[in-house]
This record gives C-alpha cells, structure tokens and sequence, in this order.
C-alpha cells in the first residue's frame, strides 16, 4: 500500500507539470482559454487574436517560467551542496540582490542596454555577491554555522536592494527600468532577453548536471574527494560560477526571485533522499513546477490585475525558512563546538 501511494505522489508529480503549462497557456487576462490554447497548440486556431497572444505573450511567459524555475532550483542544489547549508539558496545568499544591482548600476552608467550587456552586468553581479557572502560569512571565524551564511546573505541583499533603490530615485527614467527588476515578474515583454537567456540556462543547467558527480565527492570529504580525483577547491570554484551564471540569467530575464531554491530543494530532500544526482533531478522539475504555479497564483489572485510573483513565492518561502530553523536544532546560530 505504502509502495502504491509512493507511485501515485510520483505520478501525479510527474503530470502536473505538462498540466500547469496548458494552464499557463490557457489562464490570464483577456478571453483566451482552454478551448483556444487546445486548438492553437493542435495547430487549428484560424483566430488571428489567439495565435498573436498565445505566440507572442504566454508563450515567452511559459518558457521563462520553466527555464527560471528549473535554473534557481538547480542554483539551490549546488549551494547546498558547496556550503553544506540546507538554506544556502541564490534569494538568501545574495547572488539574486546582487545581480539586480548589477544590472541598475548598467542601466545607471549606460542607459539602454543590448541584451548581452545587460546578462553581463547581471552575471557580474551575482558572481560578486555571491563571493562576498562567503567571506563575510568566515570572517573572523574559520567555520560558519548555516544560520550565519543566510544573515551575510541577508545583510547584503539589504544593502544592495538600498543601493538599487538609490540608483533608482537618482533619476525618474531610471526609476521606470529599474521597477521590473526590484519587483520580480515574467510579465515583462523584454523580447530580446528571452532566447539567449533560455540558451545560457540551458548551458547552465548542463553544467550543473555534470558538477553533481564531483559535488558528491566532495560530500564525503576533501581528502577522499582527493583520493577520488576530485579536487575541492576546483570543483567548488566551478559550483560557485554556475550559480553565478543561473542566478544572474535568471534576474537579467525577470528579476530577483527569492526562496524558490529553498522551497524547491527542500522538497525535493523529502521525495528523493540523500543521493545529490536524485535531489537536482527532482529540484529542476519541483522548481518549474513552482515557478508555474506562483505564476498562475500571480494572475489568479488579484484579476484582472497582476500581483508579482516574487510576492507569492516570497509567501511561501518565508513561512517555510522559519519552519525549517524552528524543527532543525542543528542550525544555531554559532558553529558547531563552540557553544557555551
């Protein structure tokens, strides 16, 4: 019995994600639905209408919620694993806050963007933010508990969310760009970011994938990782680029999206247990499942108006953080040994 009910989890987990595309598809404002994304996806629909927002609005929207899900979820696996920190997640440790002042410093210095510089600045930005997090996160103190990574994280998202803000109220035309970024939707019809946004989270993802064997080393120690033909500090120092590669795509797309790394790998713990190769697997599917749902909620909540999706993830996440810390005596706030 318990196998069966293990099957149907399993199945409905599977289904539900080509059932929340058709949903994006058919959902939103306006008078397109089931019937219509049915006929136009069988290539039938003769309406000129249809075809116009279904090809070019909730298409691209459907696309970027997937590729965005899967790639902050596949984020979350690999600083998981690199820090040994069930909360490491590109929301909290800043990679997201700090990509989203990349690209408002950009748009500062150089205005109008091509869609290259403005990934670049976004890229630039996670990758420092991320390095930062780790050495504000040791400063003074050679181990770090989870609970202090998550606070460098959290101090540095502040500041860099006030450093945006400030670039933004510098100047109103500012102010107009740099909304969609602080906010965090896929609503925004930004065209020329899409397809080689999708083609750098695809390269990333990869990556990912192929780091899950060496990240596995590392978990059962440096020196057998060593012994293994792993080398750490590599290993770690690629884990860390691909983040930064995912997490600023996925902001340069549609901004910072916090806790969907945190929901997503926790789940997937839970379905596919300590085996790190199981747990990306189910993160990249969980987190396109995840961003398709927070997506829908988006559109559903407040119709015809739209909330950001940032707002519900966040009413999930937030919840869960506090969750996660309250059941798990391990994570203090001091490291491992050196408690009173």
């Amino acid at each position: 019995m318990a196998k069966f009910k293990s099957s149907a989890w399993h199945a409905l987990l599977w289904l539900s994600l080509p059932l929340l595309a058709l949903a994006s598809l058919s959902l939103g404002a306006g008078a397109v639905g089931w019937s219509d994304s049915v006929d136009w996806m069988l290539n039938t629909s003769t309406d000129t209408h249809t075809n116009l927002v279904l090809s070019e609005l909730r298409l691209p929207r459907l696309l970027k919620a997937l590729a965005l899900g899967a790639a902050l979820a596949a984020s979350g696996v690999l600083l998981q694993a690199v820090t040994h920190n069930p909360l490491a997640e590109p929301g909290l440790m800043g990679v997201n806050s700090g990509a989203a002042l990349g690209v408002a410093l950009g748009i500062a210095l150089f205005g109008g963007q091509s869609p290259a510089a403005q990934i670049g600045w976004a890229l630039s930005g996670a990758l420092l933010g991320s390095l930062l997090v780790l050495l504000l996160a040791r400063a003074g103190n050679a181990q770090t508990s989870p609970l202090r990574l998550v606070l460098a994280g959290l101090a540095l998202t502040a500041t860099c969310h006030s450093l945006t803000a400030w670039l933004a109220l510098v100047s109103t035309a500012n102010l107009d760009q740099f909304r969609f970024w602080m906010l965090g939707s896929l609503s925004h019809p930004h065209a020329g970011l899409l397809w080689p946004g999708l083609i750098i989270i695809v390269g990333g993802l990869l990556a990912a994938v192929v780091l899950v064997r060496p990240l596995s080393a590392l978990a059962l120690g440096d020196d057998l990782a060593r012994a293994l033909g792993q080398g750490p500090a590599p290993v770690r120092t690629a884990a860390v680029l691909v983040v930064a590669l995912l997490s600023g795509t996925c902001v340069a797309l549609a901004g910072p999206m916090p806790f969907l790394g945190l929901i997503a790998t926790y789940s997937a713990r839970a379905l596919a247990g300590a085996v790190l190769a199981k747990q990306c697997a189910y993160s990249i599917w969980l987190g396109a499942v995840l961003m398709l749902l927070a997506d829908i909620s988006a559109r559903l909540l407040l119709a015809p108006f739209e909330m950001p999706v940032s707002a519900v993830l966040a009413a999930i996440g937030a919840p869960l953080l506090i969750w996660i810390v309250h059941r798990n005596a391990a994570l203090a706030l001091m490291p491992a040994g050196t408690e009173a």
